[in-house]
Formats: C-alpha cells, sequence, structure tokens
C-alpha cells in the first residue's frame, strides 16, 4: 500500500511579497535615516517622509539596480577598520611629503589587474583606493580587466600594486562572496 505524497510547502509568499515591497532594504534603511539626520527633527512628518523616500525610491530605481548581495559582515567590518587605518596613516604621510622637507615625489601611473568582472568589488576598490590620500583611480579598463591608479609617490609599482590587492581588494572579495580569477594583465607594472 502506497502512501499519498505529502502536500507541497508553499514557496515562501512572505518573502517574495516582502521584497516586492522593499527590494532593497539596506538602502530603504539608509534613506530613511539620512532623512531624519538631515531634517534634525523627529517629528511625525519627517518620520512619514523618511518612510515613503525609504519605500519609493528603492521600487523606483529597483529596474536599475541589481539584486541585493548577501554579505559576510565580520570581512566588512574588517575592511573598514582596515581603510580608516589606512587614510589616517596616508593623510599623515602626505603631509609630510608636502609640507617636510621638500624632497621630490616620485609619481607614477600604476596597472592594476582586477581579480573579477563583479562590478561592485570593481567600484568599492576604485573608490577606496581614491579615498586614501595619495592615490587617485583614474580608468576601470573593463575589456583588459584593468584599473589605472595614479600615485603621488612610488619607489616599488609591483609592491605598491599587490598591496592594493591583498589590503583592498582580497577583502572586499571575501565580503561579497566572490571568487577572484587569475588574470594575465601584467601585474603592477607603470607607464
Amino acid at each position: 500500500m502506497t502512501t499519498p505524497p505529502a502536500p507541497a510547502r508553499p514557496a515562501a509568499p512572505a518573502r517574495s511579497a516582502w521584497r516586492t515591497w522593499f527590494p532593497h532594504p539596506v538602502l530603504s534603511l539608509l534613506l530613511g535615516l539620512t532623512w531624519l539626520l538631515l531634517a534634525h527633527s523627529v517629528a511625525v512628518v519627517h518620520w512619514l517622509a523618511a518612510v515613503v523616500l525609504g519605500w519609493g525610491v528603492p521600487r523606483l530605481l529597483a529596474p536599475y539596480l541589481s539584486p541585493s548581495s548577501r554579505l559576510h559582515w565580520p570581512s566588512a567590518v574588517r575592511l573598514m577598520f582596515v581603510v580608516l587605518w589606512d587614510i589616517v596613516v596616508a593623510n599623515v604621510t602626505v603631509a609630510r611629503l608636502t609640507l617636510g622637507s621638500m624632497q621630490r615625489p616620485q609619481p607614477a601611473w600604476l596597472r592594476v589587474p582586477l581579480a573579477t568582472d563583479h562590478p561592485r568589488v570593481n567600484a568599492l576598490f576604485a573608490s577606496i583606493i581614491t579615498m586614501t590620500p595619495g592615490t587617485v583611480s583614474a580608468v576601470i579598463d573593463e575589456s583588459r580587466r584593468l584599473l589605472f591608479v595614479h600615485a603621488l609617490n612610488c619607489d616599488d609599482a609591483p609592491a605598491m600594486v599587490q598591496d592594493m590587492k591583498t589590503r583592498y581588494e582580497a577583502p572586499l572579495c571575501r565580503v561579497f562572496r566572490v571568487e577572484p580569477t587569475t588574470t594575465t594583465a601584467s601585474q603592477g607594472s607603470s607607464q
């Protein structure tokens, strides 16, 4: 004697309904909190405006935004502290270079090979490099998978490129759970 099949479980309608109304919940939360901070008020009208902005803007932008990623938060927090530390150290270094002994800096253009095609990883990698004083990301060449960076002072181009990749790109890959791929571009050559 055979037993009848168990009824199929519904496919989590609450989750899909939630994602329909709030396609990017973190963005919604950030927009709402930003509105309240800019308003400098917790009046009911500002709470309502925060809810409308937090709900409306991500829904309007949903067709243009890729689905939200699951982040590895411990790696994200660790990377945040590394970047903040590097910004402080780079500020001191640039200040000493420009205000100090007036030694002549050695500027260089660096070619940084990208380890992935993930757009968020690459955009954040370029942004972190630009936020750190003394370096500026100029171009992301997606076809050749290269990031062109201008450094204010660079004694050893390959070492500087490897340092950027180790300190920022590898942690970003862990944050977004992306497997880096090998690149054929020349590692850290300057032009």
